[in-house]
């Protein structure tokens, strides 16, 4: 706890509730896809346009793909411009995508799904603005907690999988995304008063170049870094988008039953969210604890048990057949450990790339949403090829064991080189 309460006299606190906050906003509508997935599939179908398992994953990878790629652009965009217009920008644009489902409606097509979807990704990419913009306001030795608070905000896709069934269960799909838009308007107000760049006396920005951008994917630490937050916010993030499919199409039975019974509450898709929205919370919650855990005993070692521990929860959830209680808590372990894996490989990255941390967060965040995408491409296709999850779940463990290989490979250049002088346990 010596982390947090440190805190009380650094940085500047409304800048770092703001950056929570702005991208808990951000992070519940990027992924609001996800918990809507066969609400919006079942109105598709009305209109006479029936999904494939692969038009679905490519629905609900789309907004994880755009914010990956976006995340560059806003990180170009911070060291440019400054972490806080660029964040105004990027939420109107959210907020635009968000009113032209909620007017559209029912008349949706697919089609314009998939680009209301693309304006989705802005929100994904405020983890290249939000991160940045509180950590500039702390010193090294604050960076674990600091950024694993800012980066608590994914906690949003946790009220989506809770909320957002049930709205659409009583007022349509569409209006999920009404309710959205009025509560990104709120927090763009009050981020426009409340939140701050850092003054030049503690951090003075370096505006940079795309060779500046070429040079650090030069360096090979920047693929290292990528690799392990494709594993850790790549999995999260995935599992997130699609755990109500996965939920859906592999216990549907047990849900019913469980509704029926003890909450009566006969909408299974409801019953889904609330049961996706406990594994994801742990991730969610517990990143600022990995950020913690990471700046006591270093980063390398807290991805060693992080990683070890979703690889192994990973294998067991493909090779053996679960029932559904125990299913739901090897789920949630999987997601805590991606969860404070997430804040322990932001706990590195600012001691490595410190100087240049608007392009990282941006690149390293970019490499996160690709592999979020390719975990529920990978997903759907094993759904399509082999009706099951097996297969895309054992790739996901093999990619898994490959990161922590590669911690084996750089841990003792890491600590012997810029570790040294990092400012924090390597």
């Amino acid at each position: 706890m010596a982390n947090f309460k440190a805190l009380k006299g650094e940085g500047h606190f409304p800048t770092l509730f703001m950056a929570f906050l702005y991208f808990d906003m951000s992070f519940m509508v990027w992924t609001m896809l996800g918990p809507l997935s066969t609400e919006i599939a079942e109105a598709l179908a009305k209109t006479g346009f029936i999904m494939t398992a692969g038009q679905k994953a490519t629905l609900l990878s789309l907004p994880i793909l755009s914010g990956a790629i976006l995340r560059i652009v806003l990180g170009f965009s911070v060291d440019k411009i400054g972490a806080k217009k660029t964040a105004l920008i990027s939420q109107a644009i959210v907020i635009a995508s968000l009113l032209t489902a909620f007017f559209m409606g029912d008349k949706i097509t697919y089609n314009i799904l998939l680009i209301v979807a693309l304006g989705l990704g802005f929100a994904g990419a405020s983890f290249a603005v939000a991160l940045p913009q509180a950590g500039q306001w702390y010193p090294p030795k604050l960076q674990g907690v600091v950024l694993g608070i800012a980066g608590a905000g994914n906690i949003g896709v946790v009220l989506d999988f809770i909320f957002a069934p049930k709205i659409a269960q009583y007022w349509g799909w569409y209006s999920v995304f009404g309710v959205g838009a009025a509560m990104a308007i709120i927090v763009f107000v009050a981020y426009l008063f409340l939140a701050k760049d850092a003054p030049k006396e503690i951090y003075t920005p370096r505006p940079k170049k795309v060779k500046d951008y070429l040079k650090l994917l030069g360096d090979k630490d920047t693929w290292w870094f990528n690799l392990f937050y494709a594993v850790s916010f790549g999995g999260f993030v995935g599992f997130a988008g699609y755990m109500k499919v996965y939920l859906m199409n592999t216990y549907q039975a047990d849900m019913s039953a469980f509704g029926i019974d003890y909450l009566n509450e006969p909408n299974v898709k409801v019953i889904a969210g609330y049961f996706g929205a406990i594994t994801i919370f742990a991730g969610a919650v517990l990143r600022p604890v990995g950020g913690n855990i990471a700046d006591k005993i270093g980063g390398v070692k807290a991805l060693y048990f992080f990683y070890g521990a979703v690889a192994g929860l990973v294998a067991l959830t493909a090779l053996v057949p679960l029932p559904f209680y125990l299913s739901i808590l090897v789920l949630f372990l999987i997601m805590a450990n991606l969860g404070m894996a997430n804040g322990a490989v932001f706990q590195l990255v600012p001691q490595r790339f410190g100087k240049d941390i608007g392009i990282m967060t941006g690149l390293v965040g970019c490499a996160g949403g690709l592999g979020g995408t390719a975990l529920i491409k990978t997903l759907g296709w094993s759904k399509g090829a082999f009706n099951g999850y097996t297969e895309g779940f054992l790739i996901f463990a093999a990619v898994v064991l490959v990161a922590i290989a590669g911690l084996s490979f750089v841990k003792t250049r890491w600590r012997t080189t810029w570790g040294v002088a990092a400012g924090g346990r390597i």
